[in-house]
């Protein structure tokens, strides 16, 4: 069973999610931050791609103490396992993502999977999905492997691949309270033909504000009911 896709993303007011600025743009606050922190708690991995990992070189994990706690209490790991997807295999082995928190899963490509290998090591599980990235495959492995919730946070090219696919379930949009303006800034998603069209309207789940920015949540998998 494929498992439950959730993507997490914080954009302006004009979709962008960052400047072009050397230091990343901080698009949500501390009550958000927490927030995200929840929902990464309540899922059995969390995924970012490649772009991401090289421009934000986070972590990426539960960093409340009591989350972790109450994760090993109900018989799961400490912390989610933590996945990156990249066509190349051209991944620095000294990240962050590799030397912080518990299992760490690397999809790439038949070409990228040797470089990737001499690369990390034993730092990662390092799994090929043929000649190009396939995003059902990944997602049918990640079952696989046990994975029921999967949160998705980023960058663009996966969040547009995977909604472009009609493989999303839910979608956490952040709305803060600025705009970028920048021509060539990156965006939640690129182009692409997806589901049903412009003309689609996804399902409405929720709608509150956090601080100075607002959560909306959407099924993108249902119609809104008019």
């Amino acid at each position: 069973m494929r498992p439950y896709v959730l993507l997490s993303v914080a954009t302006s007011i004009d979709g962008y999610i960052d400047d072009l600025g050397v230091d990343r743009l901080l698009l949500s606050n501390d009550a958000d931050f927490d927030r995200v922190d929840s929902v990464r708690a309540e899922s059995d991995a969390i995924l970012i791609g490649a772009g991401t990992l090289r421009a934000d070189n986070p972590r990426l994990l539960v960093n409340s103490a009591q989350r972790r706690e109450q994760r090993v209490a109900e018989g799961r790991s400490e912390y989610p396992l933590k996945v990156t997807v990249t066509g190349s295999g051209k991944l620095a082995a000294d990240f962050k993502f590799w030397h912080h928190g518990g299992q760490k899963l690397a999809y790439t490509t038949d070409t990228g999977e040797p470089v990737l290998r001499a690369e990390l090591g034993e730092l990662a599980d390092v799994h090929s999905l043929g000649a190009e990235i396939d995003f059902p495959a990944m997602l049918d492995d990640l079952g696989r492997r046990g994975v029921r919730r999967l949160m998705v946070e980023g960058g663009g090219s996966i969040h547009t691949a995977l909604l472009s696919q009609g493989l999303a379930d839910e979608l956490h949009m952040v709305i803060a309270p600025l705009l970028v303006g920048q021509s060539g800034a990156p965006r939640f998603v690129s182009p692409a033909e997806f589901p049903g069209g412009p003309r689609n309207r996804m399902a409405p789940a929720e709608s509150r504000q956090i601080g100075d920015v607002t959560l909306l949540r959407f099924l993108p998998k249902q119609s809104a009911v008019a």
